[in-house]
């Protein structure tokens, strides 16, 4: 077999489009619970606020996608007494994710100035309905994927230009290492030490449209089950090895990002008839989609690069 280079184009044929399968974006938050929401103030000591509607003078521009309130926010007052550690969660109903789905939200801080350091977590548990809640200030339950962390190690604004953005900023997580499609719940963290009214750190921060995004091909591509094409191994830093079965030749590959991007293709004349191996260590890590074109059909499937 002859080993293919990639070689960067903007190779075409592949049809995909990007499905919004789970969207939320704040509108109202009281009606958040009937749809399956929950939240959870596991701070210490207890201070009086929550998860809440977004508004006020610290989010003077609205929220990300407009409205003076259409987003959610917690802020200092989830603990009290002086000073305290901040654990305060917002949790969403169980979601089903496959490998390849991109959950993005966005997020800032309120006010104008970054002198009180604030920090978010966005975790996940592969449990769905049955996970389990945390439980006191450092605990996180089954949310034990760190998914997200916005400004980890407690920086402020004023010192540094790395700390929790002042503008609507967008963040994602791109769901790889399933076994199967798998229910999740997901949860945003409001997590600070040192916070409440007398910390040095703590303020308030905001959260809004939130998204989990399916790339899907289009239903002229043809499923590596039902072809005989054999792409593996299915999470690689270097190498894919393709074939196909029942004497098919190989006429072109291309790759694809999940957004549906061409990244890289393979030249006709360097295909070695039904089977090839493919280098794939000049990608970046991440999902991708491979495409094998033949002289009758197209076929389609998918890989991690680690």
């Amino acid at each position: 077999m002859k080993k293919i280079l990639l070689l960067l184009s903007l190779a075409s044929g592949i049809t995909a489009f990007s499905q919004v399968i789970f969207s939320e974006g704040f509108t109202t938050f009281s009606s958040l619970a009937g749809a399956g929401w929950t939240t959870t103030n596991q701070s210490s000591p207890l201070g009086a606020s929550t998860w809440a509607q977004g508004g006020g003078t610290a989010f003077s521009g609205g929220g990300q996608a407009g409205g003076t309130t259409s987003f959610t926010l917690c802020n200092f007052n989830s603990t009290t007494g002086g000073t305290g550690t901040i654990s305060n969660w917002l949790i969403t109903p169980p979601i089903t994710v496959k490998n390849g789905d991109v959950i993005s939200f966005y997020s800032r801080k309120g006010g104008t100035n970054g002198s009180y350091a604030d920090r978010l977590e966005f975790r996940l548990s592969d449990q769905g309905a049955a996970s389990v809640a945390p439980s006191g200030a450092a605990g996180v339950g089954s949310y034990t994927n760190l998914a997200v962390s916005i400004n980890p190690n407690l920086t402020n604004n004023t010192t540094v230009v790395d700390g929790y953005p002042l503008t609507w900023t967008q963040y994602s997580y791109t769901v790889s290492g399933l076994p199967a499609d798998t229910s999740m719940r997901m949860a945003f963290r409001y997590f600070v030490t040192n916070g409440g009214p007398d910390g040095t750190n703590s303020n308030i921060v905001g959260v809004d449209t939130f998204a989990v995004t399916r790339t899907v091909l289009s239903t002229n591509e043809v499923s590596a089950q039902k072809s005989g094409l054999s792409v593996y191994p299915a999470i690689t830093d270097r190498e894919l090895n393709v074939s196909l079965k029942n004497n098919q030749q190989i006429t072109g590959i291309s790759i694809y990002d999940m957004s549906g991007k061409a990244v890289s293709s393979v030249k006709a004349d360097v295909i070695d008839k039904s089977s090839s191996i493919v280098d794939v260590s000049g990608l970046s890590s991440g999902n991708y989609i491979i495409h094998i074109l033949t002289k009758d059909s197209k076929y389609t499937s998918k890989f991690i690069k680690k």
